[in-house]
């Protein structure tokens, strides 16, 4: 699609499948070697296998863990923050960005963060207690901005959804909304029933409806083509999860969450998003052409539903050995290549208006979207290091 040409084009099934028959003998990143734990992400991000804003965040920081302790620096190093910048970080986050997946939001705040702490370091410290003093900032990251601020937001929400007799519709699968519901359900003893609304091709919503309904919530699931029946007739409620927060107070998050909320406040149903701070982002977007992220078109054209798993969502027949790439008899839009009036767009994500977002829920408290701004400032990464010597 001409429209979207400027955005990185995803890796065609067959391709995806070379590269990864290949990775495991690639020793070369920046004329360096290579560690293990790099191309093992590389491989979760690219297949899909690890989705959302946390999960990819965390995985991140676990690998930077893994790569500065079996990392010592060089004889001849004159300063070892620059050579951990330099010869460690920056080559695997490139690596991770250019070769398989554009990085989240919440992956790039977190890089700033820990290319700051490095910078941080007093020049004079021996490497191993500089590395304790990195390890230990980047477990307290995941900890506050991620672990306790679920907390904070699950308690935010929570106390939102009523006693008894709610309705809340979700969209796809979001860490912080799985918890908040969890705990009023569990925690608070509260009763309400919950619609998860789904689309194609992630079908995210599927695991959203097997940890809530293992809990024992009452729990319906629909597609995104039943959202305008529902809505009408029974949501109180909506909980959406974000992928950013932009500082004009634009959501973006999955594809279909604009419609989601653009349906509720037409309905005047209150629209909540959780969202941790750290995933705010300085920039301001007004439309999702000109930021996103490109998923692989044949996704879209393969109508099974079946998803028995996050690596099989790709082609098919790649898994099951098949070269030829050929698709099966029985699809839609097998030859959808072969029209030459027919093009196939799979965005990653979309941008909702803050004009369609009730309140924004973060760890700081339930906020309008106009003050995104005014948190963007004070929980800035430099705001960790003041007052540190």
């Amino acid at each position: 699609v001409s429209l979207f040409l400027h955005l990185p084009r995803p890796m065609a099934p067959l391709e995806l499948h070379h590269q990864l028959s290949s990775i495991s003998s690639n020793n070369q990143l920046s004329n360096n070697h290579i560690h293990p734990a790099i191309p093992t992400l590389g491989h979760l991000y690219i297949t899909h296998s690890l989705l959302g804003g946390n999960a990819r965040c965390r995985a991140m920081l676990q690998t930077f863990a893994l790569l500065l302790q079996a990392y010592t620096p060089p004889p001849t190093s004159r300063d070892f923050r620059h050579d951990v910048d330099h010869s460690l970080l920056k080559p695997a986050f490139q690596y991770w960005t250019t070769q398989c997946r554009p990085h989240s939001v919440s992956m790039g705040n977190a890089f700033s963060f820990l290319k700051l702490a490095v910078a941080n370091l007093e020049r004079e410290l021996e490497w191993n207690d500089a590395r304790e003093i990195l390890l230990e900032s980047m477990e307290a990251y995941v900890t506050e901005r991620i672990e306790y601020a679920g907390k904070a937001i699950s308690r935010h929400a929570g106390s939102k959804i009523q006693e008894k007799g709610d309705v809340i519709l979700v969209f796809g699968k979001s860490e912080v909304i799985n918890r908040l519901l969890l705990d009023a359900a569990l925690v608070d003893k509260k009763t309400f029933r919950v619609i998860v609304v789904d689309s194609r091709p992630l079908l995210e919503g599927r695991d959203t409806l097997e940890i809530l309904s293992r809990a024992g919530i009452s729990c319906t699931y629909v597609l995104l083509n039943a959202l305008s029946y529902l809505m009408m007739r029974e949501v109180t409620k909506v909980f959406l999860g974000a992928s950013a927060l932009m500082s004009n107070g634009s959501v973006l998050s999955r594809v279909g969450t604009a419609c989601v909320a653009l349906l509720a406040n037409s309905n005047h149903i209150p629209v909540l998003v959780g969202c941790e701070t750290y995933k705010i982002c300085n920039r301001v977007q007004l439309e999702s052409i000109t930021g996103n992220e490109l998923g692989d078109a044949e996704e879209v054209a393969c109508t099974d539903c079946a998803r028995l798993g996050p690596s099989n969502r790709w082609n098919g027949t790649v898994e099951r050995g098949d070269s030829s790439g050929e698709k099966s008899e029985g699809e839609v839009l097998a030859d959808w290549k072969d029209q030459p009036n027919l093009k196939l767009l799979n965005l990653m994500y979309d941008l909702t208006p803050s004009d369609f977002v009730t309140g924004i829920v973060t760890e700081v408290g339930i906020l309008p979207p106009s003050s995104v701004a005014v948190l963007l400032r004070e929980m800035s990464p430099e705001s960790a290091f003041k007052g540190t010597s």
